[in-house]
């Protein structure tokens, strides 16, 4: 499925639209938090905000930042 949003300027910020329908799709309303997690192959992934994965992403950034060099090593 693909869906278009237009992007505008609003004071110094860009704004993405987002219709009714990519709302419903994302379970999502107004005044809520959404994630954009930006994949391997450079895509970008819209997704409603979800305490649990935000708490995993943030245990993710320890465990990554203490293994920094060894990451290095193995990319």
């Amino acid at each position: 499925m693909s869906m278009r949003a237009k992007i505008r300027k609003v004071g110094n910020s860009a704004v993405m639209t987002l219709t009714s329908e990519m709302l419903a799709l994302l379970d999502a309303k107004e005044g809520d938090t959404l994630h954009v997690v930006r994949g391997d192959d450079g895509s970008l992934r819209l997704m409603a905000h979800d305490p649990e994965f935000a708490e995993a992403m943030a245990a993710a950034e320890i465990v990554m930042d203490e293994n920094r060099d060894a990451l290095q090593a193995l990319a």
